[in-house]
């Protein structure tokens, strides 16, 4: 089993090229089954999670390439089957996107019920609601979603609660609908409008989408075409983490800095300098970090998946800081023993951290049990003294491209060391 040792205590200076969204591409990638002919997808990231997508769309059928700037060509023509369950599905939990695709395409679906990070209950109640308003008939059986409809019409939808994937699920489903489909409480995350802008240059008709009302029109067919991911808004914002806990300087290329506001106010509350330019950011800290408080909240507010490094962040700013999480349950903070064992004062009561900067972090073995807290993690393990040993490492994989490679490039000291399973078994028991 591999894992990352990270000696700490250098600061990071240097350029780093976001990759392009993750959630947006696992989204995307599905979308392409409702057009039946080939698409381009450009600026996908290389990442586990997409190559898991490739997989499971190449063994329904799909005829898939890539190019060499790393474009990936899907030609969904040749899908042949509807039934999508296994491993592989059930491993990640943005399978269920095949749901809303293979519903609105051939009209029937059955979908292993998605797994992915273990960061509290994320039901899909909202999804089923909103394809039943569509028409279709759902059952869940032996840890599958099966879905059948003899037609899909419009419908008035609305969501419980703010859903970024029931969102995007019923956009795809709904793209091919007769009638109009309206979504309130709708998500309005970046990639909702990535998906949107996707759907919209296929031929679809979708307005409203980064909004809290989204309307879709049903189109006839989707066409082919070509289109490019937006940038990674939390791959970004966890580079700004790392240099806020590191100190230094690091140019982030390749970003929306719209998307990035939520993010760029905290640090900026903290002390770090934010320099926005049309496509990048200048992310400087050269002071001391000082405490705030934060609440995750759906976008626009400060993203959920940005919690567990902005928590790294603070457990070296003067002052005590409350984190807030107000998306997921308390299981969000099951990272928080990780960073006391590098020496982080942090008390979780439910669904608050209470936070109490210490001057300095020791380096300690440590081990990720998700992807954003893999990634708080590493964080932690770069601003603190001494050698970090940061194994289960394949949450992280899941969704940064090249982030040992990334980080290596702007002065931090991390490396990826693979050992044999029993000596890592041994080595890494904690």
């Amino acid at each position: 089993m591999a894992y990352y040792r990270i000696n700490g205590g250098k600061r990071l200076e240097g350029a780093v090229t976001i990759s392009g969204a993750k959630n947006a591409s696992l989204a995307i990638i599905p979308a392409v089954i409702l057009s039946g002919e080939s698409c381009l997808l450009e600026n996908l990231p290389e990442i586990e999670d997409v190559r898991i997508v490739e997989e499971i769309l190449t063994s329904m059928g799909a005829d898939i390439s890539r190019t060499p700037d790393g474009s990936m060509r899907i030609d969904p023509s040749g899908i042949s089957t509807f039934s999508v369950t296994g491993e592989m599905v059930s491993s990640m939990r943005a399978s269920y996107y095949l749901l809303g695709a293979l519903l609105g395409r051939y009209k029937k679906a059955e979908i292993a019920l998605p797994g992915g990070c273990a960061i509290g209950q994320r039901p899909i109640d909202q999804h089923i609601k909103g394809m039943r308003a569509l028409g279709a008939d759902i059952v869940i059986q032996g840890g599958s979603v099966k879905a059948r409809a003899d037609r899909l019409r419009g419908a008035e939808i609305y969501l419980d609660v703010v859903s970024v994937g029931a969102t995007m699920n019923i956009m795809m489903a709904a793209a091919l609908a007769e009638g109009t489909t309206t979504i309130e409480n709708a998500a309005k995350e970046p990639h909702i409008v990535d998906l949107a802008n996707f759907l919209n240059s296929m031929g679809a008709d979708i307005k409203g989408a980064g909004t809290d009302s989204i309307k879709i029109r049903g189109v006839k067919r989707l066409t082919g075409g070509s289109y490019g991911i937006i940038p990674d808004q939390i791959e970004a914002g966890t580079y700004m983490a790392a240099v806020a806990a590191t100190g230094g300087q690091l140019l982030l290329k390749n970003v929306i800095p719209k998307h990035m506001e939520c993010i760029s106010a905290k640090l900026m509350e903290m002390g770090v300098s934010v320099t926005e330019d049309d496509d990048s950011l200048l992310v400087r800290r050269s002071g001391p970090l000082t405490k705030t408080n934060v609440k995750t909240l759906p976008y626009p507010g400060f993203p959920t998946d940005m919690q567990p490094q902005i928590t790294a962040v603070l457990a070296l700013a003067a002052g005590t800081s409350l984190v807030t999480e107000g998306v997921y349950g308390a299981n969000r903070f099951k990272y928080v023993d990780e960073l006391k064992r590098l020496g982080a004062h942090i008390q979780v009561d439910g669904k608050v951290a209470v936070v109490e900067g210490v001057k300095q972090l020791v380096g300690a073995p440590i081990q990720a049990c998700d992807l954003r807290a893999g990634a708080a993690l590493v964080i932690a393990g770069l601003a603190a003294q001494g050698t970090t040993e940061l194994s289960h490492i394949n949450y992280i994989e899941r969704g940064y491209e090249d982030l040992v490679g990334k980080l290596r490039a702007v002065g931090a000291d991390i490396s990826l060391v693979d050992v044999p399973d029993e000596a890592d078994t041994e080595t890494h028991a904690g």
